[in-house]
């Protein structure tokens, strides 16, 4: 891993700070609007929203230390990405048991929001997305993948208020879980690629 200049150190940490702040702040909106209308896909998006502050927090703190350190803490980040996952999980199997349709109108415009804070951040970090290695790269792709499942969030809403059905919320958390599994493998590869060059 190359060594990070004081400028590309600033401008990660000006990136960062911002997008945590906004994941931070989202997390509260869409995780009472999940509660509010019973959505396994907003409820597990939320949580995504918590995540992410989380990933772009360790960021920051891990730019004060080496590069083998933060290869490890790369490693952690990996783990982090898979808690939205197994949130999904749990409100699935409740939904599961009570398949009622969320709110479609609350469900879209909830999605949307998440979208546009989302494509928000991506752009933020896409040119710092290299910066840390794993780290700076765990916290793109969290924004990024966030912004796919937005759009299949408002799609849901869509779907569901011409087939009330509880079947389109749970597909997009299904769908939400499976693209944290793969940006967790991605960070983690990377991050072990990134700890061996360093030993």
């Amino acid at each position: 891993m190359n060594a990070i200049t004081p400028a590309q150190g600033a401008a990660l940490r000006r990136a960062v700070i911002v997008v945590a702040l906004a994941n931070f702040a989202y997390f509260f909106v869409e995780f009472g609007v999940a509660r509010l209308i019973g959505s396994v896909a907003l409820f597990a998006d939320s949580v995504d929203f918590l995540e992410d502050a989380s990933v772009n927090f360790l960021v920051l703190v891990a730019l004060a230390l080496s590069a083998r350190r933060r290869a490890a803490i790369g490693m952690v980040l990996a783990l982090l990405l898979l808690v939205p996952g197994a949130a999904t999980a749990w409100m699935a199997w409740q939904k599961f048991q009570q398949p009622v349709p969320p709110a479609e109108l609350a469900l879209s415009v909830t999605g949307a929001g998440a979208l546009v804070v989302n494509l928000a951040c991506a752009f933020i970090l896409l040119r710092v997305r290299n910066v840390a290695g794993s780290l700076s790269r765990a916290a793109f792709l969290s924004a990024r993948n966030d912004a796919f499942a937005n759009i299949a969030i408002i799609a849901a809403g869509i779907v569901t208020f011409f087939w009330a059905s509880a079947w389109p919320d749970l597909a997009v958390g299904v769908g939400i879980f499976l693209l944290n599994l793969d940006a967790a493998r991605e960070v983690f590869e990377a991050a072990r690629q990134e700890h061996s060059s360093s030993a």
